[in-house]
């Protein structure tokens, strides 16, 4: 008798178990986060990784496990054949134009992706065809493109998903950060449709000695390439919910402005060949956050950190440079990130969320 009873109450106790965390999981959204992706170009002669990019993500895509939304930001096209508008013969050795392979979808598939954004300076390489031929091959796997007026919208746990792009540039694939009221009208309509708004930037400025930020324009090449502190939170005060930066090709601070949070830039994670990996170019991580289904809070998250090797190839970087890299950025340029950065890379908000009390580095 007595250990019949166990075996019930045992069972009545996994049954609860297995509830709860059923409850729990639709609580909360959970969403892995990269940098700039370039698989290897065929422009202006081909740089592409061996066996033809067969394997590329497999020391990383695991990480990937577990999540809802898997996001990138695709740099170049995705398309066989056609001419670069962006380089001629004046521009010879100084232009970049990047035309990877659409066969090359595959690997961005079965590395988990299912949101590649469009928005960024490189997507309109090969034209109106570049970028036509990219959301139309990237469909063809079921991963969405975001970019502008092209508006990732997913039901993720009865909810409401809105990915939406920004950079420098204005475009129908790419609304502009440069104009932050405009940015916000885009939200706050957004956020009237659906549960949860995510934003995606391409802005600031580019290289090595781009890893700091402050509350300014920031200037490349003669470009005004954004505001990204006065964007993010802007972006938040109008009702997104998280924001996702990439671009500098370096990594940034992090912080939880109003509880939602703000990845400043998540540097290269897959960009081989062509890109510069020396320092901390070659430092990456994998953002994994989950937020609150509801409010949109970030509760708790990790930082994968990766290095890029072999021309650009991430691995697992068992050091954790990329951790201690971006936590020192955190304390430095942002003085209350309402956020505690774990030496193994696990995020967590801090308990009292201070607003607008901000301790930033001045210009």
């Amino acid at each position: 008798m007595r250990i019949g009873m166990r075996i019930c109450i045992l069972f009545v106790l996994l049954l609860c178990g297995v509830y709860h965390m059923n409850a729990y999981a639709d609580d909360y959204l959970t969403i892995s986060a990269v940098g700039d992706i370039m698989m290897g170009t065929t422009y202006p002669e081909n740089v592409l990784p061996p066996h033809d990019g067969t394997g590329i993500f497999d020391n990383v895509k695991g990480e990937f496990k577990g999540s809802d939304i898997v996001f990138g930001n695709l740099e170049g096209a995705l398309i066989d054949e056609g001419k670069t508008t962006k380089c001629d013969e004046s521009t010879s050795g100084n232009c970049y134009a990047f035309k990877t392979p659409t066969r090359y979808v595959k690997y961005l598939r079965d590395a988990g992706f299912n949101v590649m954004s469009i928005a960024n300076n490189h997507s309109s390489d090969f034209g109106f065809e570049g970028i036509e031929s990219t959301i139309n091959t990237l469909s063809s796997v079921d991963i969405m493109a975001t970019g502008g007026e092209t508006v990732a919208h997913l039901t993720i746990k009865g909810k409401r998903v809105a990915i939406v792009g920004f950079s420098s540039s204005s475009s129908p694939y790419s609304y502009s950060l440069l104009n932050v009221s405009e940015a916000m009208k885009i939200i706050k309509m957004l956020k009237e449709a659906n549960d949860i708004v995510v934003v995606s930037f391409h802005g600031g400025a580019e290289g090595k000695s781009a890893t700091h930020i402050s509350d300014r324009d920031e200037v490349f090449l003669e470009e005004n390439r954004g505001n990204v502190i006065k964007f993010s939170r802007s972006v938040i005060d109008a009702g997104a919910d998280m924001v996702v930066g990439h671009g500098p090709h370096v990594l940034r601070a992090l912080e939880v402005y109003k509880g939602k949070l703000i990845a400043y830039s998540l540097g290269n994670f897959l960009t081989y060949g062509m890109f510069n990996i020396k320092g901390p170019n070659g430092l990456s991580v994998i953002l994994k956050a989950s937020i609150n289904t509801e409010t949109g809070d970030f509760v708790q998250g990790d930082l994968i950190p990766i290095k890029l090797l072999n021309g650009g190839i991430p691995e697992i970087d068992l050091d954790k440079e990329a951790v201690r890299l971006v936590n020192n950025l955190t304390k430095e340029d942002i003085g209350n990130s309402n956020i505690t950065i774990a030496h193994s890379g696990a995020l967590l908000k801090m308990e009292k969320d201070q607003g607008n009390s901000f301790s930033l580095r001045t210009p």
